[in-house]
């Protein structure tokens, strides 16, 4: 069977956490045949990356955020 393509299922997420938090995300090619995935490591990587890691900060920024991106701005502009 081939590997799988479009959007993860919550068993798929729920593998992929527990493996991670049980053995570390070291090697991204080996880890989803490990964790028990039909998925590339590519796809597991991004889907940690970016959805599934628990220090994401998910919402607005705060006014000082704001602030700091703001000045940042006036510093160094578009480029």
């Amino acid at each position: 069977m081939g590997l799988k393509k479009g959007p993860w299922t919550l068993e798929e997420d729920r593998l992929l956490v527990s493996y991670i938090e049980k053995h570390g995300h070291d090697n991204w090619r080996a880890l989803p045949k490990q964790a028990g995935l039909l998925r590339c490591g590519k796809s597991c990587r991004l889907r940690w990356t970016n959805y599934l890691r628990p220090d994401i900060k998910r919402g607005n920024f705060n006014k000082e955020e704001e602030d700091t991106m703001i000045k940042l701005h006036e510093v160094l502009g578009n480029k």
